[in-house]
């Protein structure tokens, strides 16, 4: 657990979806955004699930990142036992490359909205989540207005060393296999 006051929470239904959900960890440490991070399958503890989601709000979180793959059940009971928003993270899976998680994710029913992110997309739930608490924290929004800049900046520097050595060079730099 970081050090900071907690404020995200990280769920995820099996510790194989760690190396996917240590982007939204990664993520809300370089924004400073303090999270807790547990495992807690909604088919496997589905008392431990609604229980982490019916006291979150309580213990100061404020949005809740919920990865999952197949089923992918997780991040809607999680929504269903929470006032607070809740963003899903499809895990990519062997069998249908994800697109079962996604499409479990984001076909909630009326009433029990789960953000959805792109298929592993764990960095952008993390960004999200930031953006969230940032609506009533300046400090936090500061952060994502910085990290922001800081993405411009790198594509405008793409571009004018694209536009220097020219395209066939710039591939032969950068994108060769070698």
């Amino acid at each position: 657990m970081d050090e900071k006051k907690v404020r995200a929470g990280i769920v995820m239904g099996s510790d194989s979806d760690l190396p996917i959900m240590k982007d939204t960890a990664d993520v809300l440490e370089e924004l400073g955004v303090g999270f807790e991070i547990i495992i807690s399958s909604a088919h496997r503890v589905p008392e431990k699930t609604m229980d982490y989601a019916r006291n979150a709000a309580a213990r100061g979180i404020e949005v809740i990142v919920a990865g999952a793959g197949g089923a992918a059940h997780l991040p809607g009971v999680l929504a269903a036992f929470t006032p607070l928003p809740v963003i899903g993270v499809p895990i990519h899976t062997a069998t249908m490359g994800g697109v079962d998680s996604l499409y479990s994710i984001v076909q909630m029913p009326s009433g029990i909205p789960v953000a959805t992110v792109a298929i592993n997309g764990a960095r952008n739930a993390g960004i999200l989540a930031a953006q969230i608490i940032g609506v009533k924290d300046e400090e936090t929004r500061k952060k994502i207005e910085e990290f922001k800049k800081e993405l411009s900046t790198k594509v405008e520097k793409k571009d004018r060393l694209l536009q220097e050595l020219g395209y066939q060079e710039f591939l032969k730099r950068f994108f060769s296999k070698h």
